[in-house]
């Protein structure tokens, strides 16, 4: 049983600082070439770094990190306060003979955002890593991955009062949140991963979070949020006997119902300009594309959304199936795997699905009629996947300015190209012009535009010395044009380019 006591969470904390038990250090011991094979599930590589060495980096490196047993006199070493002792006592390992054996990881997890850099200690379920494989306990509490890593890049890095982590699992969301926030409201239907929340936040230092049991929005009926950020159990499994429901990623729904009710409730339960963000599912449906279908469920809320969703990836259903079944630690080949299979292939075949979305939801509270629609594949690799928060947080504000400009207060605008802006023209052989133009985003999502001269020509001039209204007028001189059909065709192209950052106003 975990027990988040506070006096041994801080004090474990102290020991691992000592013993330099962060990312780096531990990186640069056992090199880059292994440390590569640990996000591929392989621990030999760097425990052969490790070598027999007895320090204390390298005896809490194998139990916390790599989930192997070390003998109870080299953990007292290494633990010099806690000692073995304390981290029984946490529900962190157990004792078998002279040896301590892990039942949890423990694991430094660095980060960057707009605050600089910083290191989290996060404590969750035995993962692939360190117990080699084989199925999952349905109540496991997963550690830090990659997509809980994306949705903490993706949080909005401005100011709240309250925040929702709604679905928190070993809670580096809520930790995550909490660097901008007064309060976090970490929220979860599974009582150990609550727990697992209170000791990360004792451990990491971390005041203001507060815990509490429940499904989706019942733990926090009536209140209101700034900001709720949620990576929720979205994923799809069928509803028949024999396939694990795992708490950390089945909501226990048919289908992508669970994202649906998100979607839904979710209004209520923010106030007025407030933001939702979060990672889901959505089914390609009897030929209903799944983007149409998560428009449909943003326009039937009772609370007016702005939306903006973005389909990163879309996988066909034996894709989708096995992606999963491997995550839940059955093998490929296996009379198991065949079973789960089938089970996964039947049920998307009597719903009739044909794909599977995944992507990043950003939901706002409408303070009026909804000013942003925006439904998009961006399949491209994304420069800072990890850091995108800040690049929403300046594109939002941007689409609000240009939004509630009329076209005669935009073309009165004086505008600057952004600084990671660049163009590449191309040429067929011998061509004296261009047959495509293109504009490249550095950072951000890495967009690329096609533009037209006149386009190319006004992005070349925004330095803000002039309007955007007196730029349009010379380009319109320059190219033999009307000036006024030039304006229209433009403007809009304008508005765009200010929403993915290209532009600032």
């Amino acid at each position: 049983m975990l027990n988040p006591d506070a006096t041994l969470c801080r004090t474990l904390a102290a020991d691992l600082a000592d013993a330099r038990f962060r990312s780096e250090p531990m990186r640069a011991r056992w090199g880059v070439e292994a440390d590569d094979a640990i996000g591929r599930t392989l621990r030999t590589p760097a425990l052969r770094g490790l070598g027999d060495e007895t320090d204390p980096q390298a005896v809490l490196a194998r139990l916390l990190i790599f989930g192997v047993a070390q003998p109870t006199a080299h953990v007292d070493a290494a633990l010099p306060t806690l000692r073995a002792r304390g981290l029984v006592e946490l529900g962190l390992a157990r004792f078998d003979g002279s040896d301590t054996v892990p039942t949890a990881i423990v694991r430094p997890q660095s980060f960057h955002d707009d605050r600089g850099p910083g290191e989290w200690i996060i404590a969750a379920d035995l993962d692939e890593i360190a117990t080699g494989g084989g199925a999952l306990a349905e109540d496991h509490v997963l550690g830090v991955g990659g997509a809980s890593l994306t949705l903490a890049g993706l949080q909005l890095p401005t100011a709240a009062g309250r925040v929702l982590d709604l679905g928190t699992g070993c809670g580096v969301q809520a930790l995550r949140a909490r660097r901008y926030a007064e309060e976090v409201v970490a929220t979860d239907i599974s009582s150990r991963a609550l727990r697992f929340t209170e000791m990360n936040a004792l451990i990491n230092d971390t005041a203001g979070i507060d815990v509490r049991a429940g499904s989706l929005f019942e733990p926090v009926a009536g209140e209101t949020f700034d900001r709720i950020v949620s990576n929720p159990p979205f994923v799809i499994t069928p509803r028949v006997q024999g396939v694990p429901a795992y708490e950390y990623r089945d909501g226990g729904l048919v289908g992508d119902a669970l994202v649906e009710r998100v979607v839904a409730g979710v209004g209520d339960h923010l106030v007025p300009g407030g933001t939702a963000q979060f990672l889901a599912n959505w089914e390609t449906k009897d030929g209903v594309a799944g983007l149409d279908r998560f428009r449909a469920w943003v326009e039937a809320s009772p609370v007016a959304l702005d939306a903006w969703v973005i389909e990163r990836e879309s996988l066909n259903p034996i894709e989708y199936a096995e992606m999963w079944i491997r995550d839940g630690g059955t093998a490929p080949g296996s009379p198991e795997h065949d079973r789960l299979l089938t089970a996964w292939l039947d049920d998307f075949a009597a719903r009739g699905v044909s794909e599977v979305g995944f992507g990043y939801v950003l939901l706002r509270r409408a303070a009026g009629e909804p000013t942003l629609a925006r439904y998009e594949r961006v399949p491209q690799p994304i420069p800072s996947e990890g850091a995108l928060g800040s690049h929403l947080a300046d594109v939002l504000a941007a689409h609000d300015a240009q939004a509630a400009l009329d076209d005669e207060a935009l073309l009165a605008r004086r505008l600057t190209t952004a600084a990671d802006v660049t163009e590449t023209r191309h040429y067929l052989p011998g061509a004296e012009n261009p047959t495509v133009i293109e504009l490249r985003q550095g950072g951000g999502f890495g967009r690329s535009v096609q533009a037209d001269p006149a386009l190319a020509g006004l992005v070349g001039a925004c330095d803000g010395e002039l309007t955007i209204g007196q730029i349009l007028g010379a380009l319109a001189q320059l190219l033999e044009v009307d000036e006024r059909a030039l304006t229209a065709s433009v403007l809009p192209a304008v508005r765009a380019l200010i929403d993915d950052g290209f532009l600032r106003l």
